[in-house]
């Protein structure tokens, strides 16, 4: 393998490459359960479920599938939060053939008919209160014949599983609901139990299975909220190679031993590789975490079960440094963050190692990757506001964005080109906009990025939020780094706004922190001292808060389309 400037500056221990296995995602679990049987694989709330019970479980939901009519490839929606029923779908789909379609549970009617109707899901797993929500508003609508049912109190240990459904029935929202009788539609325990005797191991299931690496695992639905959401076709090649590779980042990992935070959403790709996936692999306890928002039940979890790597996202980081008295709260077990989805301040990335002892570590990924490509070493220097350095067996390119042959110099910003095992078949259904990602054995991201002579990249915006101000190219990263410098400033989001003498124009929006208060006119003589006067935002607003995806990531295409509005 020809060296790349990274690669020097790579951990000890971290290989280049790394030799990748011919094995699906339920041959790992298989193995890893009997490498590992009587480990712990999901804690959820009082219950504990080892990776010997784990593999059973997964093996008796396949067998389930398959009595209700699943053929290899069929697409199964799953539509749920982070639950024990949500591992055991997932694994038990792969296991019998099926083609996974995870699904946000915050989707509302129009966004599921679109998705499942796309895939042409035939089966969905969901909960109660789904099904009897959002699911019967689109139901008539949708290509699914058979429907299983799930209830969060169905995997709780006594005496919470009596207790649970009176407290989830008095919440609001409600997290519990009936689901009366009819034809096509089954309770997820009950085909558990049905199924659990007379059901080969899921080792004797995978060795006799037709599924193949190299077949489609997931369609990973990304770009809604940019356009029409389009499914990336992710195979367990894809998957399981991008899980080796982060396993291949962090050498000092624990096998048997760690405690992995899997809050973040597993219906999302970065909760799915690196809140499952990863940690299935190398025989990691999973905390199963419903609602990543709950920050008190959070710090609780890792209080109580000695969470060492916890896979988090920025806003994530600011509520618990922010939380009242979270300077009296234990949180000395953690060793490693893996931080992603958008640039973290360095103040409030030094004030939450204060209060961990651990050590944050940011990194990138997109959907069509699977979707770690970056990450910043663990041991070695980790520069603040970079995403890090290709991971093993990744190649990366920043070519011009006028002229995508062209390769831009060191330090020059340009699109980031990405190659490697992890990276999507395609787009699925998606022909036009599959050629114009993948290209030549490259995947065009479509992100703005930078790379210094150690090979260290930095993201400084996306090409379509690109902002050209009097000819002038801004990019919103940057900007927003620069106010997250200011003391007063907990989180910003900068878009250009039509404009019509330069086109376009910076406008800023802005959390403050708690108590504090500060002028739209100070802030832009702030960002003058630390930017060009064609990058200062001419329009500063300031917010109680930001529009966030369901996995708390900054959505700037809803700020425009709300400044687009005022104009019509």
């Amino acid at each position: 393998m020809i060296a790349k400037p990274w690669h020097s500056s790579y951990d000890p221990g971290v290989p280049r490459e790394i030799a990748l296995e011919s094995i699906t995602l339920p041959g790992i679990l298989a193995r890893t359960a009997s490498t590992y049987p009587d480990a712990t694989a999901i804690r959820f709330v009082n219950a504990k479920i080892s990776y010997a019970h784990f593999a059973e479980l997964v093996s008796a939901f396949a067998g389930a599938l398959e009595h209700l009519g699943l053929q290899r490839g069929d697409r199964v929606a799953i539509h749920l939060p982070n639950l024990p029923q949500t591992l055991i779908a997932f694994y038990g789909t792969l296991a019998a053939g099926g083609v996974a379609v995870m699904t946000n549970p915050l989707y509302v009617p129009r966004e599921i008919e679109h998705q499942w109707r796309d895939a042409g899901c035939k089966i969905a797993v969901t909960a109660d209160f789904l099904f009897t929500g959002s699911v019967a508003e689109a139901r008539s609508k949708l290509p699914v014949q058979t429907w299983i049912v799930a209830s969060i109190p169905e995997m709780l240990a006594f005496p919470l599983n009596v207790l649970a459904p009176f407290q989830l029935r008095h919440q609001s929202p409600p997290a519990i609901a009936n689901v009366p009788a009819e034809p096509n539609v089954h309770r997820f325990a009950e085909l558990l139990r049905s199924h659990r005797e007379n059901v080969s191991s899921l080792w004797e299931r995978v060795g006799s299975s037709r599924s193949t690496e190299s077949d489609l695992a997931v369609l990973q639905y990304t770009g809604g909220t940019t356009g029409v959401a389009k499914g990336a076709m992710l195979t367990h090649r894809n998957l399981a190679s991008n899980a080796a590779q982060n396993a291949a980042w962090f050498p000092a990992a624990r096998p048997g031993k760690e405690v992995f935070m899997a809050a973040l959403p597993f219906f999302h790709v970065f909760g799915l590789t690196v809140g499952m996936s990863y940690p299935i692999l190398i025989g990691a306890e999973m905390v199963v975490v419903p609602n990543p928002r709950d920050i008190r039940g959070l710090v609780r979890a890792i209080e109580h079960h000695h969470v060492t790597i916890f896979p988090i996202v920025p806003s994530m980081v600011r509520a618990i440094s922010s939380l009242p008295k979270i300077d009296d709260a234990n949180l000395s077990s953690i060793r490693v963050c893996v931080s992603g989805s958008a640039p973290l301040p360095e103040a409030t990335l030094r004030r939450f190692e204060e209060l961990t002892g651990g050590k944050i570590i940011e990194g990138f990924g997109l959907t069509e990757a699977s979707p770690v490509t970056h990450c910043n070493p663990v041991q070695g220097e980790r520069l603040v506001n970079s995403i890090g350095l290709p991971l093993p067996n990744t190649d990366c390119r920043i070519v011009s964005v006028d002229d995508s042959s062209t390769d831009v110099a060191p330090g020059e910003a340009g699109e980031l080109l990405i190659r490697g095992p992890q990276v999507m078949r395609a787009y699925w259904n998606q022909p036009n906009e599959t050629a114009a990602t993948l290209r030549e054995g490259w995947l065009y991201t479509g992100d703005l990025a930078t790379m210094d002579e150690n090979g260290y990249f930095r993201i400084v915006g996306r090409k379509k939020e690109m902002i050209v101000a009097g000819g002038y190219k801004i990019y919103p990263d940057e900007v927003d780094r620069v106010l997250a410098l200011h003391p007063d400033v907990l989180e910003s989001a900068t878009i250009g706004v039509p404009d019509e003498k330069r086109g376009e124009t910076v406008k800023s929006f802005v959390v403050l922190q708690n108590g504090r208060e500060v002028q739209p006119p100070e802030l832009m003589a702030f960002c003058a001292k630390h930017l060009a006067p064609y990058k200062v935002p001419k329009q500063i607003e300031v917010r109680r808060e930001l529009p966030k995806s369901s996995v708390m990531k900054i959505l700037r295409r809803q700020l425009l389309e709300e400044e687009l509005a005022k104009k019509r």
